[in-house]
């Protein structure tokens, strides 16, 4: 397995167990982040296993467009975690504002590692 591969498994990987957790816990998550409204979490979750389902297809083919696709919406996620935390629209918890930020910085090693992996795949690549 090359690091493009091993990068992206742990993207699908975390973006999975992120997503069930989120569908099955959304009531507790939106209690630790002081949301009386569960829906935005369950809804989240499902876009995560959506998203994780893309990862895993494109970790044996590893399509560059389709790769690339990956890595920008983790940093949309980080951005949009930014301005979570910075903006604080929703009244969301210290606690909450904390996962926010570790997820956050999470995501953005990933995405990072995943372009390491990128470069590294087309280096290997002999030239024609």
């Amino acid at each position: 397995m090359n690091p493009l591969q091993k990068s992206l498994q742990l993207n699908a990987l975390f973006s999975s167990i992120s997503g069930i957790l989120m569908v099955f816990l959304n009531q507790q998550i939106a209690t630790l982040f002081g949301i009386n409204n569960y829906t935005p979490f369950w809804v989240i979750g499902l876009l995560l296993l959506y998203f994780a389902m893309t990862i895993w297809f494109e970790i044996k083919k590893q399509r560059t467009p389709a790769v690339v696709w990956i890595i920008i919406q983790d940093f949309i996620w980080v951005i949009g975690s930014i301005l979570l935390i910075m903006f604080k629209p929703f009244g969301i918890t210290e606690t909450g504002n904390i996962i926010i930020g570790i997820i956050a910085f999470f995501v953005l090693c990933m995405g990072i590692n995943q372009i390491l992996g990128l470069r590294k795949t087309y280096k290997s690549i002999p030239h024609v």
